[in-house]
């Protein structure tokens, strides 16, 4: 059966590793719609490379551009609020939805339909709403398939056990490019050096969360909601060699581990093969005898406070995970604009945390989450043009 694929985040790492699984096996995939941020002559080629029916940015400026690019080929496109949506309605049997940050809630939450497969790269969607999206797909019979290395490493080990057989689960972090940096190195950090991740190529923002390990904190609030554990339930292990990529610790003691090379395609190539698993170029297993040494260490809250604070907001619950990420996509462009240095990116996400009203509740539906996240990010602004932040 050839299942149609449409991606959200087309141009991402993400998306070239799901461009790339879809076209090593042609007779199981292939790509109807394809959907990027705003950059026009990236998401025409992705289009007429992959022979996408309909492309879409996000950015309406962008759209003569994109129309531009696409003249001649067929290609029917859209920019704009409006034309992602569009794209998402488009019939397909999986959708991929990798669209960065707090952006791509909207667009997952609509891609929730009967029947279909999603492909969930996009954290953000279940750290603002969670509950709401894991409530919407079960209502509609929509299934979720985690496309995070670790998540999807914690998924397939978990098979059919029930949630009840879980003592807990650990996801495991590469430590990022500062893993063996001290305190006052980190503190003086630019970001060329943070966005130097050691295993994987990704975009600016999720390299920088790996630097502060904000981005493990955002998984583990992610776990909770994909596998419906308790926050005191989950762990996190730095394992420099990242081949192991979570472990399941069951009721009776034993523990499964989920493997796989640092390579984002096993974990698409297990979503995409929802029917069935698709196989894979010998390059891309796993060869235990040629590895090195396996490692795993806890991780330093100390020089990582980002960790901390997101496992003190998923201990919290309610709004505040949704406050935590609106801060931290706030402080991360900040750094990347050098206007604060890295230990900043903590310090402003803690103080929107907290100033945040306490025991507000956590958003019911995605207008809700919007409203939320708006409101966290206009006060992490504010403090940005105050002291201490000015004075960085």
């Amino acid at each position: 059966m050839l299942r149609t694929v449409t991606i959200l985040g087309a141009t991402g790492s993400i998306g070239r590793s799901t461009r790339e699984v879809v076209a090593e096996n042609p007779e199981r995939l292939k790509i109807g719609a394809v959907v990027a941020g705003r950059d026009a002559e990236a998401l025409a080629r992705v289009a007429v490379e992959t022979g996408a029916s309909f492309a879409a940015l996000a950015d309406a400026s962008a759209g003569p551009a994109l129309a531009r690019a696409l003249a001649g080929s067929g290609i029917t496109c859209g920019a704009g609020r409006a034309a992602v949506l569009d794209a998402v309605a488009m019939e397909s049997d999986i959708v991929v939805s990798a669209i960065s940050g707090a952006a791509g809630l909207e667009a997952t939450f609509a891609a929730l339909t009967p029947g279909r497969a999603i492909a969930l790269a996009n954290k953000e969607s279940l750290v603002c709403a969670g509950a709401a999206v894991m409530a919407r797909a079960k209502a509609v019979g929509a299934r979720i398939l985690p496309l995070d290395s670790e998540h999807n490493a914690l998924f397939q080990v978990l098979g059919s056990e029930p949630v009840s057989s879980i003592r807990s689960m650990t996801l495991t972090a590469s430590g990022g490019p500062f893993r063996t940096w001290s305190a006052a190195e980190i503190a003086a950090a630019r970001p060329a050096q943070a966005l130097a991740h050691p295993n994987y190529a990704m975009g600016a923002k999720i390299s920088i969360d790996s630097a502060s390990m904000m981005n493990k904190g955002l998984e583990l609030i992610e776990a909770c909601f994909l596998f419906g554990l308790d926050h005191g339930q989950l762990e996190v292990l730095v394992h420099p060699q990242q081949l192991v990529h979570g472990l399941v610790t069951f009721r009776d003691g034993s523990v499964s581990a989920g493997m796989a090379l640092p390579d984002m395609r096993v974990a698409a190539a297990h979503c995409l093969g929802v029917d069935g698993r698709l196989d894979a170029p010998a390059a891309r297993f796993l060869d235990l005898a040629a590895s090195a040494p396996l490692a795993f260490e806890r991780p330093d809250l100390v020089r990582f406070p980002a960790l901390g604070l997101a496992m003190a907001a998923l201990a919290e619950g309610g709004a505040m995970p949704v406050i935590l990420n609106a801060a931290n996509e706030v402080a991360v462009a900040a750094f990347l604009e050098e206007r604060i240095a890295f230990p900043g990116i903590a310090a402003l996400v803690e103080a929107v945390c907290a100033g945040a009203e306490p025991g507000l509740a956590a958003p019911a539906d995605v207008a809700g989450a919007v409203a939320i996240d708006q409101e966290a990010r206009s006060r992490a602004r504010a403090l940005l043009s105050q002291p201490p932040f000015t004075a960085t």
